[in-house]
């Protein structure tokens, strides 16, 4: 499992380093104040000067393991970028790395036919557009995706949509042109041969954008959590994804590595959340003595330590899996980390919120945003429960 990076990967992740350090981490106050003027949804300009910048530094599609298009890393070698990423929670796009773009383009890059990769690949991978993924819905337990109820109805060279979603990441966002919406085309069918998958342009008739949602209180701009109706949606039949029936099929090859990114972000904000931790300890006092001297604050230290090394090591050895044996190979080791790495995450943010008092729930710190989001990680793509069931099925095959 311990498989040293190569050269390039090294390389990569120590410019991805220092590129945050420089322009990032100075600027994260002046990012949110923009943010705060005007449309919250609309295009930051301080991240289009990143974006523009890490472009010309080779620093783009890091994700991408096809080397003509991406930086042709393994799953094990991205991930420790990942990891660097996840200090920042706008880091990601400053790199074409943010989901659910990566997911969207993973799925053209794999399954789109040639017209579908020109229209809506070629775009997202030079950063022009965004995208959002459309599944979960109100009305059922969207953890079983077989409960979905949106239809999609061939009619002639179309097809036709109607059904709500909501929590479609991504399309409060202005720069959101397209939409991959999960839906039943065949009611009828074995019950994992039910849901297809189709492209849909946000500016169709009959897409409409109810609300934007909130994740504890914050709505996440520009980026952004919408629900959305589909009323009479018409397509072009062309727009379908691989063919009817297959939506399982694409969503488990869409999955995989995108947890591996999901995670080893996890771990970059608890990192950040312990560095916190430890200089909050040293700085403070009391009772007449600094916090880092006190034992309750030093077995959370330690704790934390623990947690996160253990998180890392799991994390990376489902990515080194998915390089050697694929995503069902890995299966179990994903399910595992999607787990682990959330709900670590959650235990070192909150250690550090304590240590910082009233100062670590405000907006003074990034640790109440960070524990929103990584607690919110662990219903989106899939709740705990599902992932225990499935490490807890593959373990019962065993002998």
């Amino acid at each position: 499992m311990f498989v040293e990076p190569s050269a390039r990967a090294a390389e990569l992740r120590d410019r991805v380093s220092a590129f945050l350090e420089a322009h990032v981490y100075p600027a994260e106050a002046e990012f949110l104040r923009q943010i705060g003027q005007g449309d919250r949804f609309a295009e930051v300009p301080l991240m289009e000067e990143w974006k523009a910048k890490a472009r010309a530094e080779g620093l783009w599609n890091l994700w991408l393991p096809d080397a003509e298009l991406g930086a042709g890393l393994t799953n094990l070698e991205y991930a420790r970028i990942a990891e660097l990423t996840g200090r920042n929670p706008f880091a990601p796009e400053i790199f074409n790395c943010n989901a659910p773009d990566t997911g969207n383009m993973e799925v053209l890059w794999r399954y789109g036919t040639e017209e579908q990769k020109a229209r809506w690949l070629t775009p997202l991978l030079d950063g022009q557009i965004r995208s959002a993924f459309a599944m979960t819905e109100p009305e059922v337990a969207s953890s079983d995706a077989t409960n979905i109820r949106c239809r999609i109805e061939r009619d002639g060279d179309h097809y036709v949509i109607n059904g709500r979603k909501w929590w479609t990441s991504g399309a409060g966002d202005s720069r959101c042109k397209l939409l991959i919406v999960m839906g039943k085309t065949d009611p009828e069918a074995p019950r994992h041969q039910q849901q297809s998958m189709i492209l849909v342009p946000m500016d169709t008739d009959g897409v409409t954008v109810q609300r934007m949602m909130h994740v504890y209180g914050y709505d996440d701009a520009p980026h952004g959590h919408a629900e959305i109706t589909f009323d009479d949606v018409r397509v072009p039949a062309s727009n379908l994804l691989l063919g009817e029936g297959r939506g399982f099929e694409i969503a488990q090859g869409r999955l995989g590595p995108g947890r591996i990114h999901h995670c080893m972000r996890c771990i970059g904000a608890a990192e950040r959340a312990i560095e916190a931790m430890r200089a909050r300890a040293k700085e403070r006092v009391a009772f007449g003595k600094p916090l880092a001297e006190q034992g309750a604050l030093r077995h959370a230290l330690a704790q934390s330590r623990i947690e996160i090394d253990q998180a890392r090591l799991l994390t990376l050895h489902a990515a080194h899996l998915i390089d050697t044996v694929g995503a069902k190979g890995a299966r179990a080791e994903i399910a595992m980390i999607k787990v682990v790495a959330p709900s670590m995450a959650c235990r070192v943010i909150d250690r550090a919120v304590q240590v910082h008092g009233a100062m670590g729930v405000s907006q003074d710190t990034p640790l109440a945003y960070a524990w929103a989001g990584n607690r919110t990680l662990r219903l989106a793509d899939g709740p705990d429960e599902v992932h225990l069931e499935t490490v807890a099925k593959l373990e019962l095959r065993k002998p």
